[in-house]
C-alpha cells in the first residue's frame, strides 16, 4: 500500500479517493486554520506535525471512513479522548448527517472543539466535558479514540458503549498488532489491523467486539460500573 507523504498528496486524496467535494474541503481548510491559531494558545497537537497538518491529522482521521473491509453503520459516532477533535471533528466535518459525540476530560480542550464546532457549523456534534468512565452507558454505531489508552482497557471501559453492530476504529500506530494480540482471550471479537494510510509503520485495529466469552455475545457487562 502506498503511503501518503505530502500536503498535496493528501489533499488530492481526499478528492479523488474519498470523494470530498469542494465544501468538504473548505471545511477541512478551515479547521486546519483553527487548528493552527489554536496552538498558537495550548498545545492541541505537537508543533513539528504542522507542517504536515493534513497527512499527520486530517487523512489521518478521514482514512477511517475508507479502511475498514466491513461497510460503515448509519448512526452516532463516539470518539474517545478526543483531544484536538482527531478524528471525530475531522468526521463530522466529512460527514454532516452524522451525529458524532466528541469526548474528553480537559475542559480547555472541550471549549475548543465547541468553538471550532460552532466556527465550521457543524450542528451534528456533540462535545462533553467527561471522563469515560463517568459516561452514561449506551450503544454507539461506531467507537474511535485515537492514542487514548492500550486496547485491553480500552475495550473494559468502552464495551459499554458497543453492540456485536457496532464498528470500531482504532488508530494504534506502530503497536497495532501488538495490542491486538495482548487482547485477554476472555473478549469475543472479529478485530483485525489495518495498515495507515500515513505512516508505513502504524496499524488501525478495526472490527467489531462481539461480547464476553463467558456471557451470551448480546451481554456487555458493565466492568466498574453498578
Amino acid at each position: 500500500m502506498s503511503v501518503l507523504v505530502t500536503e498535496t498528496e493528501a489533499q488530492d486524496w481526499l478528492r479523488d479517493k474519498l470523494g470530498v467535494n469542494a465544501s468538504g474541503m473548505d471545511r477541512l481548510s478551515r479547521l486546519v486554520d483553527l487548528l493552527l491559531e489554536e496552538n498558537e494558545r495550548q498545545n492541541l497537537v505537537a508543533r513539528g506535525t504542522l507542517p504536515h497538518v493534513w497527512v499527520r491529522h486530517i487523512v489521518d482521521s478521514a482514512q477511517l471512513l475508507h479502511v475498514s473491509r466491513e461497510t460503515l453503520p448509519a448512526g452516532e459516532w463516539l470518539d474517545l479522548g478526543t483531544g484536538a477533535g482527531f478524528p471525530g471533528l475531522a468526521i463530522a466535518a466529512l460527514q454532516l448527517d452524522r451525529p458524532v459525540t466528541l469526548v474528553d476530560s480537559r475542559r480547555l480542550r472541550t471549549e475548543w472543539l465547541q468553538r471550532a464546532a460552532d466556527a465550521l457549523g457543524l450542528a451534528n456534534v456533540r462535545v462533553v466535558l467527561s471522563r469515560v468512565e463517568d459516561l452514561p452507558s449506551g450503544p454507539h454505531a461506531v467507537i474511535s479514540a485515537r492514542a487514548f489508552a492500550p486496547l485491553d482497557k480500552l475495550v473494559t471501559l468502552s464495551a459499554r458503549f458497543s453492540t456485536p453492530d457496532t464498528l470500531w476504529l482504532l488508530p494504534k500506530g506502530a503497536r497495532a498488532a501488538q495490542e491486538l494480540q495482548m487482547l485477554p482471550e476472555s473478549w469475543n471479537h472479529l478485530f483485525h489491523v489495518e495498515q495507515s494510510l500515513t505512516d508505513a509503520n502504524a496499524g488501525i485495529i478495526t472490527g467489531r467486539l462481539l461480547g464476553e466469552k463467558a456471557a451470551p455475545a448480546h451481554v456487555f457487562r458493565q466492568r466498574g460500573h453498578k
